[in-house]
């Protein structure tokens, strides 16, 4: 499998020739591969350069005229240098905007601090009316390329710059505002991912197993709106919970469990994710190192966790 970035993209283009009735508006930047989606679709697409706020206002111009509109670009760009329009001239109105953010979290690695995207959940998550979804590999991205052409309203798709080992089948089917439980080895402590940590705790779960502690493995696809019930369900299962997420601990994944739980189910719960920091120019796997997000360590965690208990 390829890149989620690359892989929703294609998809997107196949979709094309069926559904004639959106756009696309692009940056100056290869993101995902729709840089050429007007030499392939003539009419369709609208090159903005480098200057992501008139990118947005644009956007949220052709949604008002009726378009669906795809803006694919950095996560890092798209949502904090076009933050204000995101804001006022997408959510507020509830225009059919699709956000593509890709280059997100620690995969962007030697790029440094200033192309890693570690608060564009936490940010948009605090916007009315955005909904915010993460594939956890290629496949997943691909079924999402198809719900975004029938879901109505603004929509962030959270992409990702590298492959990462695929987690689903080829029939797998996305379900909005679903969590998926991908594994169930016992009731000792479950942990809660999305988008390229799935991978990383569904191996911690088969360390543990081997370990005779029993995980389950939640796959967070719909971010915002998050599963209430499927988190309050499996919560009331197990004794503790740890979220991981390729992002800031405050305001992502970890933030919005932990606010359902507390009024659900409260439970023992530790975020990993990058913690309360700016990336680094360093090699991926390093910089997951650092923050304590390799397999060994999500492994570590869960048994030290489970010793409190």
């Amino acid at each position: 499998m390829k890149a989620s970035r690359f892989e929703f993209g294609e998809e997107l283009i196949r979709l094309a020739a069926e559904h004639q009735d959106f756009l696309v508006c692009n940056p100056d930047t290869q993101s995902c591969g729709l840089e050429n989606f007007d030499k392939i679709y003539p009419g369709r697409a609208y090159n903005f350069g480098i200057a992501e706020q008139n990118l947005l206002g644009a956007a949220a111009g052709m949604a008002s005229c009726g378009n669906k509109v795809f803006v694919p670009t950095f996560a890092v760009f798209l949502t904090m240098r076009a933050c204000e329009q995101i804001r006022h001239f997408i959510c507020y109105p509830k225009l059919d905007v699709v956000l593509l953010g890709t280059h997100t979290g620690l995969q962007v690695g030697k790029d440094g601090g200033t192309h890693i995207a570690c608060e564009d959940v936490g940010i948009l998550r605090t916007m009315a009316n955005m909904t915010i979804v993460q594939p956890a590999d290629g496949i997943a991205a691909r079924a999402m390329a198809n719900f975004a052409l029938e879901f109505q309203g603004p929509l962030y798709i959270r992409l990702h710059r590298e492959a990462v080992p695929t987690v689903n089948k080829e029939n797998y089917q996305f379900r909005f505002h679903r969590a998926e439980i991908l594994c169930d080895y016992g009731s000792d402590i479950a942990l809660v991912a999305s988008g390229v940590t799935v991978c990383r705790a569904l191996e911690a779960a088969e360390r543990l197993r081997a370990q005779g502690i029993g995980a389950k493995v939640l796959d967070i696809q719909t971010i915002k709106p998050i599963d209430r019930d499927t988190l309050t369900q499996v919560a009331a299962q197990t004794k503790a919970m740890v979220t991981i997420e390729d992002h800031n601990i405050y305001g992502g994944l970890g933030s919005a469990v932990a606010e359902v739980l507390a009024e659900t189910k409260p439970v023992k719960i530790k975020m990993l994710g990058i913690q309360d920091a700016y990336g680094e120019s360093a090699g991926p796997e390093d910089l997951y190192r650092h923050h304590g997000l390799t397999v060994e360590q999500i492994t570590s965690t869960c048994l030290e966790l489970m010793g409190s208990r």
